[in-house]
């Protein structure tokens, strides 16, 4: 009965859909080390905000943790080398959103170590807030979840504003992936050291770790890691897409709502990511940059499916032949399938927001009924699928006379996050959020020329 009554006393957000998750094939596999590729793609643009400003040459020695590129202002990151070897070239790469972008690549030393060799420790309780901010900085952190949003920027908290609440995503509500899952399960210490030093930052006197209540063991393994004084408790949310995306989680944690067009500080909550937090832990004291982080490989057929940590800069190709995946596949996703990206090449590096690389063989990609679009039959399921209670059908037919303009101003488009429910659940298989897609880009770049 107890169980029972958790169950409904759990906070809900509205619509939403349940997918079949297809988390069993990894979430049982610990997290394992990939080999060091020849060559690395290092994207300088790998963040929210102006690309880093590469500061070294080619035919340069570099060594792993070394900053190879540096943070061009405060809205920006640095970048470090992933592996020792000598940098090759400095130029435009593929990369997973289609344009190329400025990448260094890295000729890595067959005998390459693991070890960091750049580092400068430091003890965070002993610096005050604006040298903990710079420090953050210093790693390179951006957000793990997928938004890629600067770390340092997301813990300083804008002036006449307060924090009183941390709320860590444990979610992973996107289907096949479990990276985020592992990390909790093989790293609580590290995570609630990030928290705390989250907390310390941001002057928020709680946190709350959001987990859904599929990876309940999760919950258990960081619960049993607490110490008596932490401000940090542990909450099951019910499992349900997309139930990891910040204004959903808030509802459903705290029943609170962030305004249209806010952000959740304007409510004093900040949200992090618990990759990014855990990563946190661990880098800020010992003085390192983000180099690797941990990728669901997994898909149909994929006889190695796992939880790998891997160089970031490590090209696709390479990580489908060492896994050995050599059959013909019709679709390479980086991140989850509701969200992530068909990749236009398999010579797309792995960047700091890869979450997942999928790999689809035959046509079981969850959604999928084929490449045919039919007509809008009005059936109103993307309607009540859409999380931010929007009109998909309708915005869907206003992009397809091209009127971007209007789906912004009068049926909220920019309140889309791009969540995928509406696609998902169409039975016309009608790509609706790659037309909203589409109409932001517009609207972007009409407003740039006005």
């Amino acid at each position: 009965m107890l169980a029972l009554f958790e169950k409904f006393r759990k906070g809900r957000f509205s619509h939403g859909i349940h997918p079949r998750y297809h988390k069993d094939t990894t979430q049982g596999k610990a997290i394992q080390r990939l080999a060091f590729p020849p060559r690395l793609i290092v994207p300088v643009a790998q963040h929210i905000g102006a690309p880093a400003k590469p500061v070294v040459n080619v035919g340069q020695e570099v060594l792993r943790g070394q900053i190879i590129a540096e943070a061009d202002g405060f809205m920006s990151v640095p970048v470090h080398a992933p592996a020792t070897g000598v940098v090759s070239s400095i130029g435009l790469m593929p990369s997973a959103a289609g344009p190329k972008v400025l990448s260094i690549v890295i000729d890595v030393y067959k005998a390459s170590s693991q070890y960091v060799l750049y580092s400068n420790p430091v003890e965070p309780e002993m610096l005050d807030h604006d040298e903990l901010i710079q420090r953050v900085q210093a790693t390179g952190m951006a957000g793990l979840g997928g938004a890629a949003f600067p770390s340092h920027v997301k813990l300083r908290i804008p002036h006449g504003k307060t924090a009183h609440t941390l709320v860590v995503n444990g979610c992973e509500c996107e289907p096949y992936l479990t990276c985020d899952h592992r990390v909790m399960l093989e790293q609580p210490q590290d995570l609630l050291q990030g928290i705390r030093y989250a907390l310390h930052i941001t002057g928020a006197k709680r946190a709350i770790v959001g987990i859904e209540d599929n990876k309940a063991d999760a919950a258990t393994a960081i619960k049993a890691a607490l110490k008596p004084d932490d401000p940090i408790t542990v909450e099951l949310v019910e499992t349900k897409y997309p139930q990891g995306a910040e204004k959903m989680l808030l509802k459903s944690l705290l029943g609170v709502e962030v305004p249209a067009g806010g952000l959740p500080i304007d409510i004093g909550i900040v949200v992090n990511n618990v990759g990014t937090l855990a990563q946190l832990g661990t880098l800020l004291p010992k003085g390192e940059g983000l180099i690797e982080r941990v990728v669901t490989v997994t898909g149909t057929n994929v006889a190695k499916a796992g939880n790998y940590l891997m160089p970031i800069g490590t090209p696709v190709r390479f990580i489908l032949e060492q896994l050995g995946i050599t059959a013909d596949h019709e679709k390479v996703i980086l991140g989850g399938p509701m969200m992530g990206m068909s990749l236009p090449s398999l010579d797309v590096p792995i960047t700091k927001g890869t979450s997942g690389l999928l790999v689809f063989q035959e046509r079981t990609f969850i959604g999928e009924q084929g490449e045919t679009v039919f007509p809008c039959i009005k059936c109103s399921r993307c309607v009540d699928a859409c999380p931010m209670h929007l009109n998909p059908a309708q915005m869907g037919w206003l992009a397809g006379k091209r009127h971007y303009a209007e789906m912004e101003s009068d049926f909220h488009l920019n309140s889309c996050f791009e969540c995928g429910c509406c696609s998902f659940v169409c039975p016309s298989n009608i790509p609706l959020v790659q037309y909203f897609r589409i109409a932001k880009a517009v609207n972007r770049e009409q407003k740039g020329k006005a």
